[in-house]
């Protein structure tokens, strides 16, 4: 189990990757950028990018309007 931080708030997971965090959180629909300690991750990599413990991520979701 990793300890990370995900907007703001300390989580537990199980989830090896960023993607299935992201997803798990509901933080997946419509359009978003992730950050992940400092660095925007290309939405391709989501899926590849492991977790760390202490890892940071940011997820900011566009507003569609």
């Amino acid at each position: 189990m990793s300890d990370i931080m995900v907007n703001g708030r300390k989580l537990q997971t199980t989830h090896q990757t960023v993607q299935l965090v992201v997803n798990e959180l509901g933080l997946s629909a419509g359009r978003y950028a992730v950050e992940v300690d400092g660095l925007i991750i290309p939405e391709g990599e989501l899926n590849q990018l492991r977790i760390v413990d202490g890892m940071t991520i940011e997820v900011v979701q566009a507003n569609d309007s």
